[in-house]
């Protein structure tokens, strides 16, 4: 029996080329309406992996279902629930935005009522209105990715797969691009891969780290956040006495380790470790509130996305000084 919640379960999925293994038994799912980045460096797996769910490439082994059809097994059935936009966005350079989003919608099953009405959509969600009769090949690399993200939502489908969806943009256009795949998750569900690793984090609800054709981490940011922060330091800016600060933070039976530093004027910046890695705010603020000290500032310590992806892929290495 399926479970109605998942959108992709992946299990135990291997390719293997000429003796060579782009994917190594990979086993992960998705949920419906969920934002999952699919991160890794180039030759990780990600882009074999999102060809196999996209029914463009046969596996070597294993199982995969999206919206509980065997890829394999219904590949019609399963291509029409799937937008895909793959990374290098082939598109027909010499065909207008208008007559190519209605020629790609009657490819996938659309009536030509219907398929009119999806291509006004589609060009509005994705701000393609103004050039709608403008030639794909003379539009910028900005307008081109949107016309292929168009295309990817054209016929409605439940999952969007998109491939390196900013690469090459500028950051305004990586903005727009940004906002219109959070607007997606209310109705679809949407498998991002990237390499560009403060992309998923403000857009990711959850991440698959992936590297040399295996998952090693799968996990919301905060979650990783957490499992990285380990001792989750505490940073907070008091005015305030310096031997009381001493001394509060000496007989706080959470704080494992502290150090004072003077910032500037009266303050001074309070590094605060706590014991078992738990989230020392919450005391932090009573305790001033209690003193009636100035608190200007009081932070979590928080490693960036590439932080743990550096960690996550390379431990061995590091630690090993090789």
């Amino acid at each position: 029996m399926m479970n109605d919640g998942l959108m992709i379960e992946v299990e135990n999925l291997t390719k293997r080329y000429a003796g060579h293994t782009a994917v190594s038994g990979i086993s992960f799912t998705v949920n419906r309406g969920e934002i999952v980045g699919l991160l890794g460096p180039n030759g990780a797996g990600k882009s074999t992996t999102m060809r196999i769910l996209s029914c463009y490439l046969p596996a070597t082994s294993g199982t995969v279902r999206v919206g509980g059809l065997d890829v394999f097994g219904d590949s019609t059935e399963v291509r029409r629930r799937i937008g895909y936009m793959p990374e290098n966005n082939p598109l027909h350079q010499e065909m207008r935005v208008r007559e190519y989003l209605k020629f790609r919608a009657r490819l996938k099953g659309l009536g030509f009522k219907r398929s009119r009405e999806r291509v006004d959509v589609v060009m509005e969600q994705c701000s393609l209105t103004d050039v709608s009769k403008r030639i794909i090949g003379q539009l910028s690399k900005g307008y081109r990715q949107r016309v292929g993200l168009a295309d990817a939502l054209v016929h409605e489908p439940d999952l969007i797969i998109l491939d390196e969806p900013t690469i090459g943009l500028d950051p305004h256009q990586i903005r727009l691009v940004r906002k219109l795949i959070k607007s997606l998750a209310a109705s679809h569900t949407v498998l991002i891969s990237t390499h560009i690793l403060p992309e998923a984090e403000m857009t990711c609800n959850r991440m698959l780290i992936m590297f040399g054709g295996k998952i090693l981490a799968a996990d919301t940011p905060d979650n990783l956040q957490r499992l990285m922060s380990g001792k989750g330091q505490v940073v907070a800016e008091i005015a305030a006495p310096l031997e009381e600060l001493c001394n509060c933070w000496a007989e706080m039976a959470e704080i494992e380790h502290y150090d004072v530093s003077p910032a500037d004027g009266e303050f001074f910046r309070c590094a605060l470790t706590p014991h078992n890695g738990m989230d020392l705010r919450p005391y932090i603020f009573s305790v001033v509130r209690e003193r009636g000290w100035n608190l200007r500032e009081l932070t979590r310590n928080r490693h960036s996305l590439e932080d743990i992806y550096v960690k996550v892929t390379r431990p061995t290495e590091e630690e090993e000084g090789a």
